[in-house]
């Protein structure tokens, strides 16, 4: 059979029509998937945390996005009002009219009921009141049969009952037994820890936070609990501290 009989035989003839209308079609779909899907057209996530709503709507706008408000958190560090968090985080690649959900820090906080530590060992009351999200905040050490025995439990330089309705993100001062025999301790090495976790450690080793100092690469709250510690004073080392006794860190962005 020649190649003039075999392209005119009807079944090739139409079988070749069908290839043809079939690619032909696959590039047309194509074609509008590109452009009813801005098929391969991203887009980057601006940073909007510490932004108002307002902020973050213009900002969104300007990329070709939108926004909406998906929760809230209290966190008493942050300017209320303003995105705590984003998703998508800001830097990823999505099309254009995404949504981004924002989480913003909450006008009012939360109220919580103020646990009992009284009697408690110090470890013991600090997680007791991150269980009502509440902080540990400054130590102090009186003379006692058992060292770090909670004695009292302040709020604002008072007293406060087991109860009472405290803000979330509080911190509360802890009064602590103190033997005699037992009056020293030692700098923990926190050095490399990021913040939260440096903070926890220098608290277990019955010390207080002191200076807390951020470089300039730290620019947000979401920042700072991702800083880490580059140095601390006093350093580690076997010099004996008083128990209640100050430690400085200071903290920097990987």
């Amino acid at each position: 059979m020649t190649g003039k009989d075999f392209f005119g035989n009807w079944i090739v003839r139409n079988l070749l029509l069908a290839v043809l209308f079939i690619i032909g079609l696959i590039l047309i779909v194509n074609l509008m998937l590109g452009i009813v899907t801005r098929h391969n057209r991203t887009v980057t996530v601006p940073d909007m945390t510490n932004m108002t709503f307002r902020e973050a709507q213009y900002t969104a706008s300007k990329a070709g996005l939108r926004v909406e408000i998906g929760d809230s958190v209290y966190v008493r560090q942050m300017k209320k009002g303003v995105v705590f968090s984003q998703n998508p985080k800001a830097g990823s690649q999505v099309k254009k009219d995404r949504r981004i959900l924002l989480t913003t820090n909450a006008v009012n906080a939360k109220k919580v009921s103020m646990p009992s530590l009284v009697g408690c060992s110090m470890r013991q009351a600090k997680a007791e009141l991150a269980s009502k999200g509440l902080f540990l905040g400054r130590m102090t050490y009186i003379e006692d049969i058992a060292t770090n025995n909670v004695l009292k439990q302040l709020y604002r330089n008072r007293e406060i009952k087991p109860g009472v309705m405290v803000e979330s993100g509080s911190k509360i001062d802890l009064v602590l037994g103190l033997a005699p025999e037992e009056t020293c301790t030692y700098a923990p090495d926190v050095v490399g820890m990021k913040y939260l976790r440096a903070v926890d450690i220098i608290q277990d080793n019955s010390l207080n936070i002191g200076r807390v100092v951020f470089d300039k690469t730290v620019s947000s709250y979401s920042d700072s609990l991702n800083a880490v510690v580059y140095k601390q004073a006093p350093e580690t080392g076997d010099i004996p501290l008083d128990r209640g006794s100050e430690i400085s860190i200071y903290l920097k962005l990987e």
